[in-house]
């Protein structure tokens, strides 16, 4: 399998008046197709972590590889092509447009493609149907339990077939049994192509995945497969 992810000697530190060392030394490769959970306590890191590895921050040293591209050499327009391209975001609070359907929520996945609107939609559509809300896309996101809400966020973040998708506590926002659906498709769609990386500090959803690392202060203390 190729390596997908590749962090070295990883640290980012945070000036006065924070002045935090939010990660220090932090070394880790994730392969392609794998299942990763990344979680720890509340200040452990994780949250600078996703912020890494989706190249929404740059690290103060070390270098980050993502899809065999050093992040770390990139100015502002190539790191964003780098995230449009290759990185898919789910968040908690499932950022969907309220004035917009949901497909045409799903497509604005694909806007900073270049791609035109037909063939956003088309794609958003299947999309759509991957996650099991087809039926779903003239509907507006208020119009959507919460558990089909974070579905189409995940649509929104599959639609460009990316190689990484990170979810930030995915289930946060969810009762127990929309929580467990969401971690199932989650799951399911990691393969030859894509890479889940989830996360998050509940430890159920922790267990969900094959791979589990925790950071604490800002160093990982653990990397493990899930038993």
């Amino acid at each position: 399998m190729n390596e997908i992810v590749v962090l070295a000697a990883v640290s980012k530190s945070y000036p006065p008046p924070t002045s935090v060392d939010a990660l220090v030394d932090v070394s880790l490769r994730i392969e392609t197709g794998e299942t990763v959970a990344i979680t720890g306590p509340s200040g452990s890191g994780k949250s600078t972590m996703l912020n890494i590895l989706g190249t929404l921050e740059v690290p103060t040293s070390g270098s980050v590889i993502i899809d065999g591209i050093d992040a770390s050499t990139l100015g502002d327009d190539a790191l964003s092509a780098l995230r449009a391209n290759r990185i898919g975001f789910v968040f908690q609070q499932f950022n969907l447009l309220r004035h917009l359907s949901v497909v045409d929520n799903v497509a604005t996945g694909l806007l900073y493609r270049g791609v035109a609107t037909k063939e956003r939609r088309s794609a958003a559509r299947e999309a759509l149907e991957r996650v099991g809300l087809g039926d779903r896309g003239a509907h507006r996101p208020a119009q959507l339990s919460g558990g089909e809400q974070q579905r189409a966020a995940i649509a929104r973040a599959i639609v460009g077939n990316p190689a990484i998708v990170l979810a930030d506590e995915p289930t946060g926002n969810l009762d127990s049994a929309s929580g467990e659906s969401i971690i199932e498709l989650l799951r399911g769609l990691a393969g030859p192509d894509t890479t889940v990386v989830v996360i998050t500090h509940d430890a159920r959803v922790a267990s969900s995945m094959h791979r589990r690392v925790v950071l604490h202060d800002g160093r990982i203390v653990d990397d493990s497969a899930v038993a």
